[in-house]
């Protein structure tokens, strides 16, 4: 039977009953397919009821024409998977993703297609989108809700708004809209950040809930409010500090701040990262040199390798907490005028409905407190918050028919199991909480159970509890009329390792460190802390289940057989068809990869020269005569300093991709070496000595107060007659007082190249510029002589120049390739292990496992250890090869299991 869906302004409407929305961000493309299972169960066990996946085009049509819907790439499959497990999922089609992947999504054959625009109402574009549209949305629309899947939304592009919204662009956007629908797709469409009419606008934020709820009610007040991408953690990028600043307990507190404001459903970019194997990973705005890591681990609740973190343990108390109060989340409304109060430093905002209500009291102490906070009617109960907390004061909420609580904590756990109504209340370790429950009939306290501290009121309908969140469960029963009820408080650690198992009937599995489902429908768990006993909440009774305590071996590591080496002779390597000119990959039809660029060079006497390269887009090493002179990081335009000698000299230029922007204003950038190079031209950096009034400022230091006018510098062009600007450029650039257009302008993109010959002169120049901010990490300004351009350009994919590469153990440095065996240890039946390499002591490259793309690496930091897929080994014979840039030699490379690979699993009978 098919459900059917609809919404209004509180939430959305499956079959007859109102929906928050716990939502997983997961990406089936940045998994192996054998992982998938697992990844989606363990969102599931996390309270998520809805998975949120984007479609990767230029994954199923990598080159074009090519369809690629098989094995990992099976989206189809994913959804099928999702529906099995009883998961509703959001469709992002696209046509662009962004999802720091490389391109926004887009096949990189697009680049070179003549009069293309991307993003906007450009006819060859469409024609091509379309196209993507025919295959994709078919898979897409036969798994809607309507014809009997789980695919309950569509969204339409990605945060367009960001943009902006022009003529074209929201043509554009109606384009989209009118192929999904033509194509079938009629279960609502939404969009985030940026508007369609027809559509549901959801929101992407990790701060501000508030002003981003008004900001969705003035646009579409009769709609649900969806955090379209509440951001968990963040994408990190070579280079940069890892990216954990958003920790767990900031986490729960934005989670709360959105669920105070009205949301009604949350998905939580990412859930589970994955990893950017093969060249998807993208390149971001900002800076020049902005490239993802391979791993997209992004500090999420589930790790890269599905493991369970502090984070993950956040997200299921809260998305416990929405479904023990699902319905008075979604029906409620905020409290305007109120009696509540509370001591200072504590702010209360509440939501009410049908005489139940919701405090959620913040604290803005220093320290962890005990607020007394009265109610009205003059009830005053103890609340402990943590510095910056966001608690929820349950206010007579309705737990069953005729039963009213109060108590200040989160409540995670309401369900009927059997004939006993079971109240899990959660609490930080000893934490003290009062309990209120009120009746319309008299409270019967079964004093024979785990006792707490009680007081009855004289008719006995109002029973007062002061119970402690101890490590050992406290658990109370009690009888209204002939229901039975069961009170279990739990600690901070028994309620992060509480899991709500939904089959036919609920059970509840307490304790255990971690679990897993299998498709067969057993259920696996690990044991936590010795110091508490697991137990299972069934259907008539309690049982406790005791780990058998059975001494284990430990998991051996892999061990990789003696490296074997082949070095690239870069200065004997052949040549291949010139052009005047370098061209770039996509020009080269080359999705990923690296290329070596040559050319010949004849010097008259031993000299030392600048190298200028006016269009590149990715991190190249110089070499001459096949010695390596420079590493280029700062892209877009770049110099390099050469020495030559006397006679021919061979330039190459050794460039691996790496990525496309996956957002900006200018995405389709061609990639690689695509322009020009010139010898003999000079690098200056323009970041300080500028003029503000009388005032001489640096703009590579920190400002506090912003300027007022532009700031001047003056700059000499001697010999030279081609200018490049280069690095965090702003609008309103002049020189010599002519206004430079800068194309597509961002002020959040600190990073553009500019060609400015047509504006300068010989001799003295000015250039002035407004300063957006400081500091300014690049401005650079390149000059090159139009007469000294190099021609003569070969280039080579080092897939090919791989045939010319020699076994050498005497060669030292230079681009090389290793190879190593290794076999599987003997892995038992009851561990879940995951695999990694770590690559101390290598310098920049990519890694083969068993011809499978592993991904870049870069020992720049911040990753330091990469994902071995255990779905991609055999028993024996795995091949691993690295190549290196440097050739730095792999004798510190290691694989390991990580931590979690040593804990034992086993089943749980009777769940």
């Amino acid at each position: 039977m098919t459900d059917t869906l609809g919404y209004d302004s509180k939430s959305f409407i499956i079959g007859d009953k109102r929906v928050f929305l716990n939502i997983a961000s997961i990406h089936y493309f940045r998994m192996p397919r054998q992982e998938w299972r697992e990844v989606l169960v363990k969102a599931k066990l996390a309270g998520m009821n809805c998975v949120d996946t984007y479609f990767a085009w230029n994954v199923h049509e990598p080159e074009e024409g090519k369809w690629d819907f098989s094995d990992d790439n099976d989206c189809g499959a994913f959804l099928d998977l999702c529906a099995e497990l009883g998961l509703w999922v959001i469709a992002r089609p696209g046509p662009f993703i962004c999802a720091e992947w490389d391109f926004g999504g887009f096949p990189y054959w697009l680049k070179v297609k003549e009069n293309i625009r991307f993003r906007t109402d450009n006819e060859v574009y469409l024609r091509y989108v379309y196209r993507y549209f025919d295959r994709i949305v078919p898979i897409i629309g036969s798994r809607q809700l309507t014809k009997g899947g789980t695919v309950i939304l569509v969204q339409v592009e990605n945060e367009y708004g960001y943009l902006g919204d022009d003529e074209p662009g929201l043509s554009y956007m109606k384009c989209l809209r009118d192929g999904l629908l033509e194509r079938g797709i009629d279960v609502p469409l939404i969009t985030c950040e940026g508007g369609l009419e027809g559509t549901i606008e959801g929101a992407n934020f990790w701060s501000g809930a508030d002003s981003h709820y008004e900001k969705l009610m003035r646009k579409q007040p009769d709609a649900p409010k969806l955090v379209t991408e509440f951001w968990t953690g963040w994408f990190e990028h070579w280079g940069a500090p890892a990216a954990t600043q958003k920790t767990p307990d900031l986490y729960e507190k934005r989670m709360m701040e959105a669920i105070r404001a009205g949301f009604d459903g949350i998905s939580h970019y990412m859930f589970f990262g994955g990893t950017n194997f093969d060249g998807y990973g993208g390149r971001t705005v900002g800076s020049s040199d902005i490239y993802m890591v391979t791993s997209y681990d992004y500090d999420a609740p589930l790790s890269e390798y599905g493991r369970v973190t502090a984070k993950y343990r956040m997200a299921k108390k809260v998305s416990l907490f929405t479904k023990a109060l699902g319905q008075f989340l979604l029906e409620s409304e905020p409290i305007d005028n109120f009696e509540a109060r509370c001591g200072e430093g504590v702010m209360l905002q509440g939501r009410q409905w049908n005489g139940q209500k919701v405090w959620f009291a913040e604290s803005h102490k220093q320290e962890k407190e005990v607020f007394q906070v009265t109610l009205e009617s003059g009830r005053t109960l103890p609340v402990s918050i943590k510095p910056g907390q966001i608690v929820p004061i349950l206010d007579r909420i309705e737990i069953c028919p005729g039963l009213m609580l109060t108590s200040g904590g989160f409540l995670i756990g309401n369900d009927r199991i059997g004939d006993v109504q079971t109240i899990i209340l959660a609490g930080e370790d000893g934490q003290r909480s009062h309990i209120v429950f009120e009746a319309d009939q008299p409270i019967h306290y079964d004093k024979d159970g785990n006792a707490a501290p009680h007081e009855s009121s004289s008719d006995g309908r109002e029973l007062r509890l002061d119970v402690f969140h101890f490590q050992t469960p406290q658990r109370i029963r009690l009888k209204v009329g002939g229901q039975r009820i069961e009170v279990i408080v739990l600690n901070g650690y028994m309620s992060d390792r509480a899991w709500r198992l939904q089959g036919e009937s609920v059970r509840w599995a307490i304790g255990w460190e971690d679990m897993d489902a299998g498709t067969d429908g057993s259920v696996r768990a690990v044991c936590g802390s010795s110091a508490c006993e697991p137990f299972l909440v069934g259907e008539h009774e309690c049982r406790t289940v005791r780990s058998s305590g059975n001494a284990v071996q430990p998991l051996l590591s892999p061990s990789l057989s003696e490296w074997k080496r082949k070095t690239l002779n870069l200065h004997s390597l052949g040549g291949g068809e010139l052009a005047e000119r370098p061209r770039g990959f996509a020009e080269l039809g080359l999705e990923f990869g690296y290329l070596i660029y040559s050319s010949l060079v004849e010097c008259d006497q031993d000299q030392e020269r600048t190298l200028v390269m006016s269009a590149i887009q990715d991190s190249a090493r110089v070499f001459v005569n096949g010695q390596e002179q420079a590493m280029i990081r700062q892209v877009g335009a770049s110099s390099a300093m050469v020495k030559l000698q006397k006679g021919r000299n061979k330039v190459q230029l050794l460039v691996q991709h790496m990525g496309s922007l996956n957002f900006s204003p200018n995405l389709g950038e061609e990639k690689g070496i695509f322009g020009p190079v010139y010898l003999g031209g000079s690098a200056i950096c323009l970041r300080r000595e500028w003029k503000y009034g009388e005032e001489t400022v640096h703009l590579d230091e920190v400002h506090a107060e912003p300027f007022t006018s532009a700031p001047t510098r003056n700059f000499e062009l001697k010999e030279n007659d081609g200018a490049i600007l280069v690095g965090a450029l702003s609008n309103g650039l002049r020189i010599n007082g002519k206004e430079v257009p800068l194309d597509g302008y961002k002020d959040w993109f600190a990073y553009h190249a500019v060609d400015i010959s047509g504006y300068v002169v010989k001799g003295s120049n000015t250039i002035e510029m407004p300063a957006a901010r400081t500091p300014l990490g690049r401005l650079e300004l390149l000059t090159y002589n139009r007469s000294q351009e190099l021609k003569g350009w070969s280039a080579m994919s080092l897939e090919d120049a791989a045939q010319f590469a020699e076994h050498s153990a005497s060669i030292e440095g230079g681009p090389s390739w290793y190879s190593s065996m290794f076999d599987l240890p003997a892995i038992p039946g009851d561990v879940s292990p995951k695999l990694k390499l770590r690559m101390t002591g290598m310098s920049k490259g990519y890694l083969l496992l068993n011809g499978r793309n592993l991904g870049r690496y870069w020992q720049i930091g911040p990753q330091e250890d990469y994902k071995v897929p255990m779905a991609w080994l055999k028993e024996t014979g795995n091949e691993l090869i690295l190549f290196d840039e440097e050739g730095r030699r792999p004798e510190s490379v290691r694989l390991f299991f990580d931590e979690q690979s040593e804990r034992r699993w086993y089943t749980l009978n009777g769940v």
